[in-house]
């Protein structure tokens, strides 16, 4: 017999895992975009279109992965999307044409949704049963996930560039996780899961607050991740072995501040965390573009990493209080942000220059802030075990 100790890390263990699946799946093959590219003699424009439609198939999964939630639960859901992603990837790796080859990455943006959804919704259930926050740990492991990606993708072009061997490899890595992750899960009680079927609802006020501020957040994130290595180069002038700097940075301090922000939300409260990390986000860019030069550049982006570490894995566990519906459009607009927000950026800096499209980063993660203001946020104190979890 396990202890409630026992059970609640043998759980959490569990949940990681599908974080860091979902991290190495999404790693490996973004990691052979050239290879893939060079295979099926893409052009640049075509290879955009090729990474837009994951993100449009995440985005556009909301309604499906609203319904599959009432109908498996997250459990069944989390382990039957991971399966399929294991697949796409030897999909992938042996797709003939371009086309093909679309529709395999926009099932994948399908599956990515619906694994996003049914982990994070684990995740808000493990925090609820045993009334310890936990789910900032987990988001953390999605970056070690893409770490191992990376290091594994290294080590197979060192032993062959072929793409389906890559693949055949990790979807195997891939498949053995979801096989050791399985027992572990939260396991929905199905009278209370089938008193949840009913049709999809309109959002609430409070949802619709979530999303918008999970799409600032999101914009926040992608956009550092797209443009901050571009921005050391052209508008702080770093050398060019400091210009990969920038990402680093805000990618360390993320890991880093996701390590210990459980213990922040346990003392501080979700809601100070998110208003506090928007606020620190946005005020820490916006001085660094004030004062420009190497340092405060990478200590600017040192805030945005500190500040919005904790955003999304907050947002998740209010979300998925508020119901599947919530938790399925909070992550689908997460994803639209995502996708969409360097592109945004993009063209502001076309428009102007770089130094205003990363003015608007600034002010995204200080809407954050603002849009925290109007969300009621879930304390373990106040909340009850959910009756349709049973460990």
């Amino acid at each position: 017999m396990f202890g409630v100790r026992d059970e609640f890390r043998r759980a959490q263990l569990a949940i990681a895992a599908l974080f860091c699946f979902l991290g190495f799946q999404y790693a490996t093959w973004a990691s052979r975009l050239p290879a893939i590219k060079a295979r099926l003699d893409l052009t640049e424009a075509e290879l955009g279109l090729l990474l837009m439609a994951c993100g449009a198939g995440a985005a556009a999964s909301f309604p499906l992965v609203a319904v599959l939630m009432k109908r498996l639960g997250s459990r069944r859901l989390a382990l039957l999307s991971a399966v399929c992603l294991s697949l796409l990837l030897l999909a992938l790796s042996v797709a003939p044409n371009y086309p093909v080859a679309l529709a395999v990455i926009c099932c994948d943006g399908i599956a990515v949704g619906s694994l996003n959804v049914a982990m994070n919704a684990q995740g808000a259930a493990l925090e609820v049963t045993y009334q310890r926050t936990a789910m900032a740990k987990l988001h953390a492991t999605f970056s070690a996930g893409s770490l191992f990606a990376a290091l594994l993708a290294s080590g197979m072009n060192m032993v062959t560039s072929a793409i389906a061997a890559h693949f055949g490899v990790a979807a195997v890595l891939l498949l053995l996780l979801v096989g050791l992750t399985r027992s572990g899960l939260l396991t929905e009680d199905p009278q209370a899961q089938k008193k949840s079927r009913r049709k999809l609802t309109l959002p609430s006020r409070v949802t619709i607050w979530m999303g918008l501020a999970m799409v600032f957040g999101t914009v926040t994130e992608g956009a550092m991740n797209d443009w901050s290595a571009l921005y050391m180069k052209d508008v702080v002038d770093a050398a060019p072995s400091l210009a990969p700097m920038g990402i680093a940075v805000v990618s360390v301090m993320m890991v880093l501040a996701r390590i210990f922000a459980d213990g922040w939300r346990s003392r501080w409260g979700d809601g100070r965390i998110v208003r506090v990390g928007g606020a620190v986000a946005g005020a820490g860019l916006a001085l660094a573009l004030l004062a420009g030069g190497v340092v405060p550049t990478l200590i600017g982006f040192a805030c945005v990493g500190l500040g919005v570490a904790a955003v999304t894995p907050c947002i998740y566990v209010a979300a998925a209080g508020q119901g599947t519906d919530a938790l399925a459009l909070v992550a689908a607009m997460g994803t639209t942000g995502l996708l969409a927000g360097p592109a945004v950026i993009g063209f502001i800096a076309s428009a102007g220059s770089l130094v205003w499209g990363m003015g608007a980063v600034a002010a995204s993660a200080v809407l954050v802030s603002l849009c925290a203001t109007q969300i009621r946020w879930p304390s373990l104190a106040e909340t009850e075990p959910d009756p349709s979890v049973v460990t």
